[in-house]
């Protein structure tokens, strides 16, 4: 007997066994994909793990449904990355799994419900719902258990068709359908039979009382004569001024042939490529120092200030791995950066760039993942955002992970919570590669492992051309308040700066962490505040749908004209968001034009490109937006950075709150001034002596840096400390807090004092779910696997509590 055991996509522990003939285990290979049955009726895609002759003990092994590949489309390279991510994150090797794949290569299987052909049924056997199910099957041949729902209206409709398979009218089968499709596109030639010129002109004589489709074929002629390549059916409709409908005719007749390509969704449409800029003294320097590091270092860390020119020494390490024939990933936190950094790369490296991340079509995915797994020349160069390190790379010779610092690179919900940072240091162990870590505000951690030698360290201080770092100027709104100099949420300042640099032919960016008009509408009279019904939030104001969201789940309602607690129509609106400092600066500059970035402008697929051409190429004066704006852009003519408000992001209740806003605050200074003129940038605050605000000013990463590890020593927290969160959730309050309780309880008994909590957080109930948290902080000295270990056991018993079972754990290692 042979056997398989398969990855499946679902959160189970382990891998499950089916069997397979002889010739079936000869032609499978490690990474292909199977069908098979699993529990009473279901038929899931898994990824072969393991070929063997042992058959499972505990239960008998069902053969599989069918084979889906030729070949395997998953390495074993990538298997071991899954697994080193299940036992490192704490999740199953499934939820890697799904992860990693795109959707289209993980196969549905849907019930499909036909007639009984072999039996005959009396109407009146059936009783009403049965027979409309029935009388449908009459009218056409098969139907899916959706279809089934929506003729009844009713949401379970199974025990209707149990009772129909019992009274043998219908049966019933699994059909296991693929999702990616290849796009063709149509392309059209003239027949063979007129390729003399004879034949052609008595064709042109023949066509000339029909003139449109003349001009058709005369226009095949001149497209056909300009270039070598096939002839698209759209471009000929173009050329000709004619219709899809004239063409089909000319084919009809068999004056035209036509044939289909398969190609790409995503193509490179460039003209020759540009040879890569020259290096500076100081860029040279630190290219020589990162190779040099890399002869003793597997990872690297460059700390360049914001427009040091990053991104040219990236491109000169590209050329040289690619000139060893290896490919290169290139990770960024940001769709919004693959945008702009898309066309840079592709000026120096043309169709060898693929892009891939989560706006991208499901379709578009699959295609990213079979050119890198081919090893095409279209994906020498991946650049992408946190999922690209799952795709299927054969031979990886660099890994650049750009604004290394970012949350973004965190995965938080649905499983695996992984860092794609830490994940990438070991995706290029696994292939022997080398990674580089750049930013200007490196994470704490990156940082001291650097400065423990773990990472090689090489810095770059100048700004390109030698730029001066912008001029950082406070702003006290205190004191602007008192003085009656505000006008909305502009100081005096922060409008005369605005004006000055609008005149002088130059572009602002405004920072302000908050979407929305204003976070919180309470009415003046009773002081209630609309909440979501679903989450404990006040629901934020959004002036251009007229309604109010919340930024938790989703729910919406329309802005209220008076108050729903006392119904007084006094209704005041407080804090601000985006929306708000867009409307103000309407106001302010009225024949200016002001572009907005945030989540609800970038929703489409091009949302982010659109917003970002339209700052490049002048069309906006002053843009408003989140923290979307802060990352790596390269916008040449702003001038003006202003930050609306610093203190709400400093007086965050989190460990990182001072290392992120420093963080963000001197990221977004970076925009400010990166050609030859000094930029300028407005720091808004209510406390301007604060010790972030202060390092912001004077640039002073290293300050800021000694400080904030001072404390995390101090409170025990990373890089010191590991940190595992483990949080409760469940509907009902009273049963989270008896099962937070016990699970904390249990582990005192394990780890004593450095158990914290469980506390509930800022926002506890979210989709109508309470949490509760607990933290574990894990010394150098003890053992991760040991810890992890002893957690997994008491999960393990906490399951198995009847009480407990329906409220979920969530294990979230490295939470920060």
């Amino acid at each position: 007997m042979h056997f398989v055991d398969i990855i499946l996509p679902i959160p189970i522990e382990n891998l499950f066994t089916y069997s397979i003939t002889q010739a079936e285990s000869i032609f499978l290979k490690i990474g292909m994909r199977v069908s098979v049955p699993f529990g009473k009726s279901k038929i899931y895609t898994g990824i072969v793990g393991h070929i063997h002759t042992t058959a499972p003990v505990l239960y008998d092994a069902k053969e599989i449904h069918q084979i889906l590949d030729e070949a395997p489309i998953v390495n074993d390279k990538q298997i071991e990355l899954w697994q080193w991510i299940s036992s490192y994150y704490m999740c199953t090797i499934g939820e890697a799994m799904r992860a990693a794949l795109p959707n289209a290569f993980i196969l549905e299987s849907e019930t499909i419900v036909s007639l009984n052909t072999a039996t005959t049924i009396n109407d009146a056997d059936l009783k009403d719902d049965e027979f409309l199910v029935y009388e449908a099957l009459c009218q056409q041949s098969a139907l899916k258990i959706k279809e089934v729902s929506s003729i009844l209206n009713k949401k379970n409709v199974l025990p209707i068709i149990k009772r129909l398979i019992e009274k043998e009218a219908i049966t019933v089968e699994e059909e296991v359908y693929e999702k990616y499709k290849p796009k063709y596109v149509r392309y059209v030639k003239l027949n063979g039979n007129y390729s003399s010129e004879a034949e052609l002109t008595k064709l042109l004589n023949v066509l000339s009382r029909a003139p449109k489709q003349r001009e058709v074929v005369l226009s095949l002629f001149t497209l056909t004569a300009k270039t070598k390549k096939p002839i698209k059916v759209t471009d000929l409709v173009e050329a000709s001024g004619s219709s899809s409908a004239i063409i089909k005719t000319l084919i009809d007749k068999d004056i035209l042939e036509e044939y289909h390509i398969q190609t790409d969704r995503v193509e490179y449409d460039g003209d020759e490529n540009e040879a890569s800029k020259s290096l500076n003294e100081h860029q040279e320097q630190a290219l020589n120092e990162i190779i040099e590091s890399f002869k003793t270092q597997k990872t690297v860390l460059l700390h360049g200030v914001t427009s040091s020119g990053k991104t040219e020494v990236y491109v000169k390490l590209i050329e040289t791995v690619l000139s060893e024939n290896k490919q290169v990933l290139y990770l960024l936190p940001e769709i919004a950066l693959t945008t702009q950094l898309v066309t840079r790369l592709q000026d120096y490296f043309g169709e060898q760039v693929a892009v891939f991340h989560s706006k991208y079509s499901p379709h578009e995915r699959v295609e990213v993942w079979n050119n890198v797994l081919h090893d095409s020349p279209k994906a020498r160069i991946v650049l992408g955002a946190r999922s690209s390190i799952f795709l299927p790379f054969n031979d990886l010779g660099l890994i650049i992970i750009d604004e290394e610092h970012e949350q973004s690179f965190k995965q938080f919900d649905p499983a695996p919570r992984y860092h794609a940072r830490d994940t990438a240091i070991v995706l290029a162990h696994i292939h022997q590669a080398k990674t580089l870590l750049g930013s200007a505000t490196p994470s704490l951690e990156s940082y001291y492992n650097a400065k423990e030698n773990k990472y090689g360290l090489v810095e770059i201080n100048r700004r390109y051309n030698n730029v001066q770092m912008p001029e950082i100027e406070l702003v006290d709104i205190k004191e602007k308040h008192k003085k009656k100099r505000m006008k909305g949420h502009f100081s005096d300042r922060m409008i005369e700066e605005i004006q000055i640099t609008l005149e002088e032919g130059h572009q602002v960016i405004l920072f302000q962490n908050r979407r929305g008009f204003s976070p919180i509408v309470e009415c003046n009279t009773c002081g209630h505040s609309p909440q979501c019904t679903n989450c404990d939030v006040s629901l934020t104001y959004h002036q251009y749908r007229n309604q109010l969201r919340c930024h938790y789940c989703g729910y919406t309602m329309a802005m209220q004209v008076k108050c729903l607690a006392c119904g007084v129509k006094d209704l005041n609106s407080k804090g601000f968001g985006t929306e708000q400092i867009e409307a103000e600066l309407k106001v302010l500059f009225p024949k200016r034009n002001i572009g907005r970035m945030d989540l609800d402008t970038t929703r489409g697929k091009y949302g982010y490109e659109k917003i970002i051409t339209a700052l490049e190429q002048q069309e906006i004066d002053i843009l408003v937006g989140t923290q979307m704006l802060t990352k790596g852009l390269d916008f040449r003519n702003v001038k003006l950075v202003g930050i609306m408000n610093a203190d709400n992001m400093i007086n965050f209740p989190d460990f990182r709150a001072h290392e992120r806003s420093f963080q963000l605050m001197l990221q977004v200074s970076g925009r400010a001034g990166r050609t030859k003129k000094r930029g300028k940038v407005l720091i808004q605050t209510y406390d301007p002596y604060h010790k972030i605000v202060q390092q912001v000013s004077t640039n002073d990463y290293k300050g800021m840096f000694k400080e904030q590890l001072q404390e995390r020593y101090n409170f025990k927290y990373p890089p010191f400390y590991r940190l595992i969160k483990i949080t409760i959730r469940h509907r009902d309050y009273d049963r989270v807090n008896m099962a937070g309780d016990w699970f904390a309880k249990s582990l005192r008994q394990v780890f004593k004092a450095n158990v914290l909590g469980p506390e509930f957080p800022p926002v506890s109930r979210v989709r109508n779910q309470y949490n509760k948290n607990i933290l574990i902080k894990i010394p150098q000295k003890q053992s991760l696997n040991k810890t992890k270990e002893a957690i997994h056991k008491i999960n393990t018993s906490f399951n198995a509590v009847k009480n407990f079972r329906p409220v979920r754990v969530i294990i979230n290692v490295d939470n920060y």
